[in-house]
């Protein structure tokens, strides 16, 4: 197996740059723009051998400190039978164009005109309803993120409907799957309500993680 080098990686972030002109280049193989207090990317994830990538879009709320540009809502590309596709590296020129054009359709926010807050905070909702009806863990930080967006951008209204959201999935999630370091659901719900109530703290954690991330030039959606 060769070595994918520092130039092949570079080209192929170009490629997908060129195919998506509303991102930034944050990173070799990353896509960035950000929307408020949200991220949302489409990243070249490397595969295990590192001789190929998987096509990936997904969300990072700057509203909790956090040290990396996390995938959340993460969704890589997939086959027609719903398999994850990878593109070889030794075949991105032939490959990567109708990746792009099929990882477009698939995707649950838009990649061409940024999605709005509440299509971001609908998503979080669907991920964390989906989770708990499956039997998954709770999806605790998709919640908390599903309020504090919209806190961050002013929307109060989606906040405070995602307050109530998050006490009914409360209600739902068994108690043996809590998080350990909880004391109780009740305390964490109202430690998430002071949060989104504490709107200059959130915009003082929103501009520090953009100095930390250094996305301070990252155009807006």
């Amino acid at each position: 197996m060769s070595k994918v080098d520092a130039a092949t990686v570079k080209r192929a972030t170009k490629d997908w740059s060129a195919l998506y002109p509303g991102f930034d280049v944050w990173r070799p193989l990353r896509l960035l723009r950000r929307i408020g207090p949200v991220l949302q990317g489409v990243t070249l994830d490397r595969s295990t051998s590192g001789d190929a990538y998987f096509p990936t879009v997904h969300i990072h709320a700057l509203t909790r400190e956090f040290p990396v540009v996390s995938l959340t809502l993460g969704q890589r590309l997939v086959t027609s039978s719903g398999v994850q596709e990878a593109v070889t590296f030794s075949r991105h020129g032939e490959d990567y164009s109708d990746a792009a054009r099929r990882l477009t359709e698939q995707s649950r926010l838009s990649l061409d005109l940024p999605p709005t807050i509440e299509d971001v905070v609908g998503e979080l909702r669907t991920f964390a309803g989906s989770q708990q009806a499956q039997g998954g863990p709770p999806a605790v930080n998709e919640v908390e993120d599903s309020v504090l967006i919209p806190a961050a951008s002013g929307s109060v209204d989606i906040a405070v409907e995602g307050i109530q959201f998050a006490r009914e999935l409360l209600g739902k999630w068994p108690k043996s799957r809590l998080p350990i370091k909880w004391t109780s659901g009740d305390e964490w719900l109202e430690g998430l309500s002071a949060k989104a109530e504490n709107v200059d703290l959130l915009h003082a954690v929103v501009d520090g993680q953009i100095a930390f991330h250094k996305l301070a030039k990252m155009r807006q959606g």
